[in-house]
């Protein structure tokens, strides 16, 4: 049986997207070219994955944005990463939350997407 193998890209309408892809470029770092970023299996961290997951029409999760999607980006310093975003104009949306499998913390971008940030927890850490 042919099966997927992981999550191969997160693709999104964007009012601006050399400007958006500038803006996290700058305050994320992101590996941006003229298609977008590009993630390469070394670049994920130990105890690090990709997810696909579907949530209930009525989830909450996703606000205060409007959009019907979030996407998650993997980092290695999440306060860090968090202190950038407002740096650069984002806006944090609540608190750090953590789990055996990480941390995590969301803000909204300049267009208005919820951005998920997630440190994953070292392997025996």
């Amino acid at each position: 049986m042919a099966k997927a193998l992981g999550l191969g890209g997160v693709f999104f309408k964007s009012s601006n997207p050399q400007q958006l892809g500038a803006w996290y470029k700058r305050c994320l770092g992101m590996p941006v070219d003229e298609y977008g970023a590009t993630f390469r299996p070394g670049d994920i961290p130990e105890g690090g994955f990709t997810a696909w997951s579907a949530f209930r029409k009525d989830t909450e999760y996703f606000q205060p944005s409007a959009r019907d999607y979030m996407f998650n980006l993997i980092v290695d310093d999440l306060e860090g990463c968090l202190a950038q975003v407002q740096d650069a104009g984002g806006t944090l949306v609540g608190e750090i939350d953590e789990h055996e499998y990480g941390r995590f913390g969301w803000f909204i971008d300049p267009e208005g997407n919820k951005v998920e940030l997630w440190e994953p927890r070292k392997i025996g850490a």
